[in-house]
């Protein structure tokens, strides 16, 4: 008896499932996407090191494989349609080129690698035509999760789970008093430091719940739930584990409960978290397994997509014209980064009428950021009243990357010091104005102003947007920060030293420039 035929199909090589009208397509779009990481290889060689080093970023290490999956289950559908070289794409690879200028100018490496990526999705756009994109809509803006953002919703994060353990505290009936992020009980003092502000687990949660809401779900209002899940419990059960923690530490002593917080509510914690999410979720995936993700038939017969598709142009001309917009930003960026505004010899801390240098220490040690800074002062003056100022000058050539006058956790607040936002502090004209504490506590009023040109401020986006315009036109100006700061107790407010030392000073835009003598 003759054994029976198998009817399962062979696989078959790679090469004879793409369409032959697929193929040159395909090539010349990695060709362009090969000449784009190449020429633009420091960005994706920085967020490629962020995705392994930072573990706010590990997750992002997943989601190439998953763009891959992306994009195959969509294979059969989009491989019955046909490539068109489209020329809007071109604008949004122009308008990518300007944000990588932008942020180069502005030493922002968010919007450099947001532009980066960005480029890839309008190389498609040009290269593939409006069907294809309409296709491959989902992987084409799931690409923007390879972009790594967050960190910048540290201070805010620290704020709300602060405030959410005060909370549970309060119902567990553990006495507790908070300090900005500082939280004392009857057996210990806690931070809820940057590592504990719960960002990597919104970060990743985030990105996971945008993949399962287009995976299972099809219903709008189902999908904004799940997303709102997906939000609110990582912040919540944030919470729990900074309460957790501090539970434990009353009971097991504080040693121990920073151990058990490093084995179980790292990602362990967050793992049970997330099948929670998950289950509650369950039941109300909507979307077949078996379910097609796109409409290829529907794609096909659009009259809108027809009159977008009308917008044609050669191949060649595209990929020249993507060639041409990256080579024009760099070279743009070249020339603007030669520009160097010229820097005295040497600054020296300014006589002030009425105050004198100390030589006193301060309750606890603090040393603002000026990475890349071109000439630094600091100082601490006191007066005959028992008013006592510190001062932080820094003095910059220019602003880039490693060289950034208020980049985030650059001046009085440096990222991972043992110093933590506290509240806003009192007013002061043209200034950002922060109470920051230490352990102890010790409380610190920080005042800063950042000047460029004529602007005064104390807006690091405003000074972000001076700096742009100027390197835009390709002129050389200094930037300049000042700090002063003061510390409280012996009956002397912050403020009022701070005030009384301005008073001597005179006008801060014109003391600034006198002090780096620019003026």
């Amino acid at each position: 008896m003759q054994p029976e035929a198998s009817t399962i199909p062979s696989p078959l090589p790679l090469k004879p499932r793409i369409p032959a009208h697929w193929h040159m397509p395909l090539a010349r779009l990695a060709v362009v996407w090969l000449g784009l990481i190449a020429l633009f290889l420091g960005d994706w060689r920085d967020m490629a090191w962020q995705w392994w080093d930072s573990s706010t970023y590990n997750h992002i290490l997943l989601i190439p494989p998953i763009l891959i999956w992306l994009v195959l289950q969509r294979s059969t559908e989009t491989a019955r349609l046909v490539p068109s070289a489209w020329w809007p794409g071109l604008v949004v690879v122009g308008g990518a080129t300007m944000l990588w200028v932008l942020g180069d100018f502005s030493g922002l490496n968010l919007a450099r690698q947001l532009a980066v990526v960005v480029m890839l999705q309008g190389a498609v756009l040009a290269l593939l035509g409006p069907r294809v994109a309409a296709a491959q809509l989902f992987p084409l803006g799931y690409m923007l999760t390879l972009v790594p953002f967050g960190d910048e919703m540290i201070p805010f994060l620290q704020t709300i789970t602060a405030k959410l353990t005060m909370a549970i505290l309060a119902l567990t009936q553990v006495p507790a008093t908070i300090d900005g992020v500082f939280i004392s009980t009857r057996f210990g003092y806690f931070e809820v430091a940057e590592a504990c502000s719960g960002v990597k687990f919104l970060i990743a949660m985030v990105a996971y719940g945008v993949l399962v809401c287009n995976v299972c779900f099809k219903s709008w209002p189902r999908r904004a739930a799940f997303m709102a899940l997906s939000v609110v419990v990582p912040v919540l059960a944030n919470g729990v584990r900074a309460w957790g923690t501090i539970f434990i530490a009353g009971k097991r002593g504080i040693a121990f409960a920073a151990s058990f917080d490093h084995v179980f509510y790292g990602w362990v914690f967050f793992a049970v978290v997330m099948a929670l999410v998950m289950a509650a979720g369950w039941r109300f995936f909507d979307r077949a397994v078996d379910a097609p993700l796109v409409d290829g038939e529907k794609i096909e017969a659009s009259p809108l997509i027809a009159r977008l598709e009308r917008m044609a142009m050669p191949f060649g001309a595209a990929m020249g014209a993507i060639a041409a917009l990256a080579l024009a930003g760099l070279v743009w960026s070249t020339a603007a980064n030669r520009m160097v505004a010229p820097m005295p010899d040497h600054v020296a801390l300014p006589i002030v009428p009425g105050w004198h240098l100390a030589d006193s220490a301060p309750k606890a040690e603090w040393t603002p950021l000026h990475t890349g800074a071109d000439h630094r002062l600091t100082g601490r003056y006191a007066d005959g009243q028992g008013h006592i100022v510190d001062l932080s000058f820094a003095l910059y050539a220019k602003q880039g990357d490693g060289k950034e006058a208020g980049g985030f956790g650059e001046g009085a607040l440096p990222l991972g010091s043992h110093w933590a936002w506290e509240a806003p502090g009192p007013a002061f004209a043209n200034a950002k104005s922060d109470v920051i504490q230490a352990p102890g506590p010790v409380h610190r009023l920080a005042v800063t102003w950042l000047r460029t040109d004529d602007l005064l401020t104390g807006s690091n986006t405003a000074l972000k947007l001076a700096n742009m315009r100027d390197r835009l036109l390709l002129r050389a100006r200094p930037t300049m920060t000042l700090i002063l700061s003061a510390e409280a107790g012996d009956g002397r407010t912050p403020e009022e030293a701070i005030r009384a030392f301005l008073a001597t000073t005179g006008p801060v835009d014109a003391w600034m420039d006198r002090m780096a003598r620019v003026r």
